[in-house]
């Protein structure tokens, strides 16, 4: 007698939790398809205040504990040298427009791309097809450039190349 009864409960308990979920996804896939983004980004805070509100606080902490040793990480990373920084993703407050490198090593690739390597350590890559002429032990300038690229060039010529940094 027990055992159709605990049957019949687990079914009922599987049949709620299946139906909430594709009750769920159908919203979620309503909300998606709102054009207008204001109005997608009311439809999602609707669904996410539907929520249980345990649910909600755990995530919360679980994301909170997560993403405070990230922070501490970019920190200490920022707070390095800005040189040694230069022509990495993120931002830094102390930015820099321009640096002096000297070249330790430069490399071709078959189809004659540049791969130059300082003395700094840092490794920039050519992503244009500009010919620049380059030497080994050569001090070359690396300055921002337009949409977040770089330009490498050489005091001496009016010619640069665009670069993108590797290491």
């Amino acid at each position: 007698m027990n055992k159709p009864r605990l049957m019949l409960l687990s079914l009922t308990s599987l049949l709620i939790s299946s139906t909430a979920n594709a009750s769920l996804e159908t919203q979620l896939t309503q909300c998606a398809a709102v054009q207008d983004k204001l109005e997608r980004l009311i439809c999602y805070d609707k669904i996410s205040s539907s929520l249980s509100s345990k649910t909600k606080i755990s995530s919360t902490t679980e994301t909170i504990a997560a993403a405070a040793p990230t922070a501490a990480a970019t920190t200490t990373a920022i707070a390095s040298n800005p040189s040694e920084d230069f022509g990495q993703i993120y931002k830094t407050e102390d930015t820099i427009e321009k640096i002096q490198l000297q070249i330790k090593s430069i490399a071709k690739d078959p189809r004659g791309v540049l791969k130059i390597s300082f003395t700094n350590g840092q490794v920039w890559k050519q992503t244009d097809t500009t010919r620049l002429k380059l030497k080994d032990g050569q001090t070359v300038y690396i300055e921002k450039a337009a949409l977040g690229s770089f330009m490498l060039g050489t005091d001496g010529r009016n010619t640069t190349i665009r670069v993108k940094r590797l290491k």
